[in-house]
């Protein structure tokens, strides 16, 4: 998604901080969070797609003032109540509205603990055939659709190679908005720096990305 929220990050705001041993989780409220994001997923009305999509709904200007588990808290409270797991007075007062059904939980620690070696793989079987294959030459889109994409700006309309086809996978643009999987072909696309940065590239240089067929065209 554009604005602020771009995949690729936004220019402008100085060198990014490197905090020497830096911990996990500077507050104890942050691993709350993360454990709730997590959690609440099980309940498979949204997905990790649809996860990082709420993060790029947030307003810019809410975006740019929270802090990183700031935004994972409003991403996944948007989510429930979009999704009629809990209502916006019930955030308000702190308390479950009085006809509220209980819920049983989506999972318990041993099902967490089942989960983790393995996730949720991404890879799909697909019939179509792969339109690029490695050493291909292939030009990015130049404009993308309002919603969630993996094709960060500063690699649009840009001529790379294709170094490797990792197969096929779920489509992060339409997953995320849970209308299934659209599996398409993803490929590993190398972009030499001077592609990306002209003249005020440093020789040698190169970016590869993963990104998927439907961003692709041939550039022969």
């Amino acid at each position: 998604m554009d604005s602020v929220h771009d995949l690729g990050g936004v220019e402008g705001f100085g060198p990014i901080p490197i905090e020497a041993d830096e911990p996990v989780f500077h507050e104890t409220w942050e691993g709350r969070v993360m454990g709730m994001r997590f959690l609440m997923g099980f309940w498979r009305l949204w997905n990790i797609d649809g996860n990082r999509h709420s993060l790029e709904r947030l307003p810019p200007s809410e975006y740019l003032a929270m802090s990183y588990y700031e935004k994972w808290a409003a991403g996944v409270v948007n989510l429930s109540v979009e999704k009629g797991l809990l209502t916006r007075e019930e955030l308000c007062t702190g308390q479950p509205a009085a006809d509220a059904e209980p819920r049983t939980p989506p999972v318990d620690a041993a099902g967490v603990l089942a989960f983790l070696p393995k996730g949720r793989p991404a890879d799909r079987d697909l019939e179509a055939a792969p339109a690029f294959a490695p050493g291909d030459r292939v030009r990015t889109a130049r404009h993308m659709h309002g919603g969630h994409t993996r094709l960060p700006r500063y690699l649009r309309d840009r001529v790379g190679e294709i170094v490797l086809h990792h197969g096929a996978h779920v489509f992060p643009d339409v997953s995320a908005t849970m209308a299934g999987d659209a599996p398409q072909h993803l490929y590993a696309v190398r972009f030499e720096g001077g592609e990306i940065w002209g003249e005020a590239a440093e020789p040698g240089h190169s970016v590869t990305a993963d990104l998927w067929e439907s961003y692709l065209v041939s550039a022969t």
